[in-house]
Order: C-alpha cells, then structure tokens, then sequence
C-alpha cells in the first residue's frame, strides 16, 4: 500500500483508538489508582483496535505475554482483513499522573507498515531528541548534556541561557541536570512521561528545545514515530541493567548492545502518530465531560506529507 493511502486510511482510526482509551482513562483521574487507570485504558484500546479493517501486530506493547495479558508484545489485532501493520502504544502514558490529576498524560499510538519499527525490549534507553530545522550532527549521544545544549543554542543562534533541556526527573539524572545549569541552560524537569518529553521538542508552544536522559526503550520508539512526521532529531541505546534484560533484547534480534540508534533506524518506514490528552497539558487538553458531553482533544501527525492535524471531538456521554 503506498504511503499516502496507508497514511488517509488509518489516520483517523488512529485517533479513534487514543481517543478511546483517553476517555477511559480520565475517568478515574485523580482517584489514586494507577492500576486502575491503566487496565481501563488498555482495555478500551484494544476494543477500539479490534474493530478496526488491520491486520496487526503489537511491536511496543504493554510488556511480554507473561506479564501483559493484554496489548502485549507479538499480540495480534485487528479484524486481520487488511493492511498488515506494526503497532507501538501506550494506552496510558503517565500513569501516576492520572492517579494525582497531574498534568501531560496521554494515550499514544504509532502504526507503521509491517516491519517499519524496532521491535525494542523492555529495557531502559539512554535518549537525546531536538525538533526539526537543524543540520544532521547537532547533537551526539555520545557528547555531554553541556555540550550538546551549547552545540544547539550555537545552531540556534541564541545564547545558552535562552535555552531549555526537559529532563525527567529522577536521581540517575542528577550529573545531566547540574551539567546542563553549569553552562547556563534552562532545565524543565517533568515527573513522568517521557513520550511527552521528546514530542515537546518539536511543539514551539512548549518551549523546549532539547530533550535528554534515560528512559524506556519502547517509549524511544514510540517518540520516534512522532519526530520523523515532522522531521526532527533522535539517537539512542539501549542500557541494560542485568543478564534478563540482554536476554530479552537477544530474543528480538538485537545483538549489537552497544549500537548508537538513530530515528529512521527505530522507525525506518512512514508512520502514523496519535495522542489523545488525558489530562490537561502543555501540548494537549485533557478529556473534559460537561454539560453532557465528553471532549477529547488529539495530535495526528504523518510522517510521508509531515502533516500535524489537532482534532477536538464532542459527543454524548
């Protein structure tokens, strides 16, 4: 199929999708219970994938069959009827800050051709991603966080301090952070929600300019599938913590631990990318219910035409 037929043709069940699961996810904001949270929105999402004409396969997913009974990895979805496609997801991006009714969580979904993205293990990634309009080599995984912000701010053409890193904050990342403040640039922690991170690299409104740190493999990708529809920037590797964990990147294929990802290596086709606000973010509105209606609010990007579309949907509770 080519690209933009795939691309007209799944676009709008992609939203349909992250709308689904984001609807059932807000409804149990703020009660506390990230489990909760996340098996509704697994569930809603996976419904709302089996009603859709595909024939597809889970590639990110919610973890391996053991532990995921559910939308996990290698399960089939879809009517298998038609086009034969990848799936990375997230039915739940931020959970705990749906259990808190914190800001900037989503329900994520990416679709490629069959064979079009990385089939990353659940491990850990270390991650660096800016947005589009800057010459390939700005920034070098292998270089310091320092380095890499001055490197951008030098390709921007504005000093460092008007620079902004988003870094999730956790205590692995204390030396990026003080790096990053030493030279002067601005640092934007989030709590959760690296997904989030790496796409705001690429929304001006936010604000951010660079995204570095350690986060999941799985959601890597899923960032991936986002920048190339609008063309910026990724490298990544994946960091292992124990012999399981190489274990399960072996059973992947994935023998080359050491290997320097970069964007169109984790998503090497054209791409959809939805995401739907759960609750109310720098990129996204929440889902809202009022008046009786619910309102949902969804960035659909593709990659082929790099086309951003913003969907506001209302309809009867």
């Amino acid at each position: 199929m080519p690209s933009s037929d795939f691309e007209r043709d799944l676009a709008l069940d992609a939203v349909r999708v992250t709308e689904a699961a984001a609807i059932a996810a807000a409804k149990l904001a703020g009660r506390g219970d990230e489990k909760a949270a996340d098996q509704v929105a697994v569930d809603a999402m996976r419904t709302a994938l089996n009603s859709l004409d595909i024939d597809g396969t889970i590639v990110i997913g919610e973890g391996e069959r053991d532990e995921a009974p559910m939308l996990y990895i290698g399960e089939k979805v879809g009517s298998g009827k038609g086009p034969a496609v990848d799936i990375a997801l997230d039915p739940l991006e931020g959970t705990t800050l749906t259990a808190k009714a914190m800001a900037n969580a989503l329900a994520v979904l990416a679709i490629s051709p069959a064979g079009g993205m990385l089939h990353a293990p659940d491990t850990y990634m270390d991650k660096i991603a800016i947005g589009p309009g800057y010459a390939e080599g700005v920034i070098d995984l292998d270089a310091s966080a320092a380095d890499n912000a001055m490197a951008l701010a030098k390709a921007k053409g504005v000093p460092i301090h008007e620079l902004t890193a988003c870094v999730l904050d956790r205590p692995r990342h204390a030396e990026i952070i003080a790096g990053l403040r030493k030279v002067g640039a601005r640092v934007l922690l989030i709590t959760d929600g690296d997904v989030a991170g790496v796409i705001h690299t690429a929304e001006p409104e936010t604000g951010v300019d660079i995204y570095i740190g350690q986060g999941g493999a799985p959601e890597g990708v899923l960032a991936c599938a986002a920048l190339k529809c609008v063309g910026g920037q990724f490298q990544g590797r994946l960091v292992f913590r124990n012999d399981d964990e190489r274990g399960r990147a072996e059973r992947l294929g994935l023998t080359d631990f050491d290997r320097k990802y970069t964007l169109n290596e984790l998503v090497k086709t054209d791409a959809i990318f939805a995401a739907t606000g759960v609750t109310k973010g720098a990129m996204l509105d929440g889902v809202r219910y009022e008046r009786g209606l619910v309102t949902t609010h969804t960035l659909v990007m593709t990659s082929s035409n790099r086309t951003v579309r913003r969907v506001r949907m209302s309809r009867p509770v």
